[in-house]
Parts: C-alpha cells; sequence; structure tokens
C-alpha cells in the first residue's frame, strides 16, 4: 500500500500543480472550466493509450521510445506555456481591467485557452502515463496487497496539495495576479525544458556536457515533498547536468525577450489608440 501510495502521491502532485498554474493563469476566462477539463479527460484517455502500448514504446527507436515521448510532451507544453505567457504580456492590462468591471464573465477576444487546454491534456497524459506503468510494475513484482487504497491515499494527497497552491494564488491581489503567474508559468516551462534535456541525455541524443554541476541532494533531495514540489515549480534539480542548465537558461531568457518585444508592442498600440482618441476631431 505504501508503494502505490508514494507513487501515485508523487504523479498526481506533478499534475495537479500544474493544473492549478494553469488555473490560476487562467483566471477570470470566460469557460476555461470546460477547456481544463477537456484537458484532464484527453490526458487521461492519452495515458490509458500510453499505457496499453507501453512496451511498444518503450522498445521503439532502439530502446529509447520511452524517454523521447517523454521529451517530446515536454517540449510540447514548454512551447504552449511560452505561447500563453507571450499572450499575457500583450493582453494582461486589458484583462485586468475588464476583470474588475465583469468580475469572472470576462470577453477579451482570443484567448489561450487552446494552450491551457494543451498544457493540462500533455501534464496528465504525462504522469498518468507514469502512475499506470509503476503501478503494473508493482503489481508484477507481487506487491498488489492495498494497492488500490494505497493508489486512492497519494491521488487524493497530491490533489489536496494542489488545490492549496491554486486557493493561494487566488489570495494574491489582482494588480499583482498576472505578474506572479506570469513569473511562475515562465519558472515552469524553463523547469520542463530542462526535464526534457534530460531525457534526451538518457536517449543518448544530447552530450551531458557536464555530468554533475553541482549535488545539493544532502541538503534538499529531489525526491522529498519540498524538492518535488520545487522541481515542477521552478525546475529545481540537485544534481542538474551542463546541457539542462543550458536549457533552462535558455527557455527562460528567450520567452522573457519574447514577452518583452510583445508587452512593448502592446504599450506602443495602447498610447497610439489613447492619443488618437484624444485628439480633436
Amino acid at each position: 500500500m505504501l508503494g502505490s501510495a508514494v507513487i501515485v502521491f508523487r504523479e498526481t502532485l506533478e499534475a495537479a500543480l500544474i493544473i492549478a498554474i494553469v488555473m490560476g493563469a487562467s483566471r477570470g476566462v470566460a469557460a476555461r472550466g470546460r477547456w481544463i477539463a477537456g484537458g484532464v479527460a484527453l490526458g487521461i484517455i492519452g495515458a490509458l493509450v500510453v499505457a496499453a502500448f507501453a512496451g511498444a514504446i518503450s522498445e521503439a527507436v532502439q530502446g529509447r521510445g520511452q524517454e523521447l515521448f517523454n521529451a517530446a510532451v515536454l517540449l510540447v507544453a514548454v512551447a504552449m506555456l511560452a505561447w500563453h505567457n507571450v499572450w499575457m504580456s500583450s493582453h494582461a492590462r486589458k484583462h485586468v481591467e475588464e476583470m474588475r468591471h465583469l468580475g469572472h464573465d470576462v470577453s477579451v477576444g482570443a484567448k489561450p485557452l487552446s494552450a491551457m487546454l494543451a498544457v493540462t491534456a500533455l501534464a496528465v497524459l504525462r504522469e498518468g502515463a507514469e502512475t499506470v506503468l509503476f503501478l503494473y510494475g508493482l503489481m508484477a513484482t507481487g506487491g498488489r496487497a492495498g494497492l488500490a487504497l494505497g493508489g486512492i491515499l497519494g491521488l487524493m494527497g497530491g490533489t489536496g496539495v494542489g488545490v492549496l497552491l491554486y486557493f493561494g494564488l487566488l489570495r494574491v491581489p489582482l494588480r499583482h495576479f498576472f505578474t506572479v503567474t506570469g513569473v511562475i508559468v515562465l519558472l515552469l516551462a524553463a523547469g520542463l525544458a530542462a526535464s526534457a534535456a534530460g531525457f534526451l541525455v538518457q536517449a543518448g541524443l544530447l552530450p551531458a556536457i557536464v555530468n554533475q554541476v553541482w549535488d545539493t541532494s544532502g541538503i534538499l533531495s529531489v525526491g522529498s515533498l519540498a524538492g518535488r514540489m520545487l522541481h515542477v515549480l521552478v525546475g529545481y534539480n540537485d544534481r542538474p547536468t551542463g546541457v539542462e542548465l543550458l536549457f533552462y537558461v535558455v527557455t527562460l531568457v528567450t520567452i522573457l525577450v519574447l514577452m518583452r518585444i510583445f508587452g512593448a508592442r502592446s504599450t506602443r498600440a495602447a498610447r497610439a489608440q489613447a492619443a488618437k482618441e484624444g485628439a480633436p476631431a
């Protein structure tokens, strides 16, 4: 029971934290609940399909299929999160103003809801597939006793932590909300990119550059609850390779630059529109 509880808790925690961030980042967007719920449903279906073909995936590409699959899922999620932050950098001001006037019934034009669905689905897909595979491994080695109960307890625990994070985000004042969630999404994307690099190193497709840049496992292990949360939220790794750090920094800088460019364009456009409206007829 303990083994299944730990496994399900760990994987559920990672998915729940990402979903909490996605829900927070899309605060006030009309119909976001349906999109995110749809992403969860798609992720569960995808996880079951992946689990059904786990053997074929693992043996694909000369035994590197699982690492390549994980890397691909993570990189797509990074792209979706980057798209969200860049979009918000040019729409956040208008979004906040309309939220103040209309509450949660907001309509601000094209929203990155498809990105939110994709990120949610990919998070549930990856963590769900790993959960099923780990539990199958426990069953195969005779660890059936209390498997279901442990899984339920782990699911409840991981979901509970995600709910706490979400309500914690809602306590952030509205004027600072999108700045806070933007930083969290930025760090989340960088961390996922670093994890993708790690899988590509395992697959032998990227050099590690440096096998171990530092070792803080004695201070805070990535396997601990705090370490796992930091791993998901900010990309913490107690023993990162050089290429993982490179992916982290490049992703961080790239998204920041794109946010700055599109944010500046939005500001110039808003000023031009204000000047035009204020000009005499």
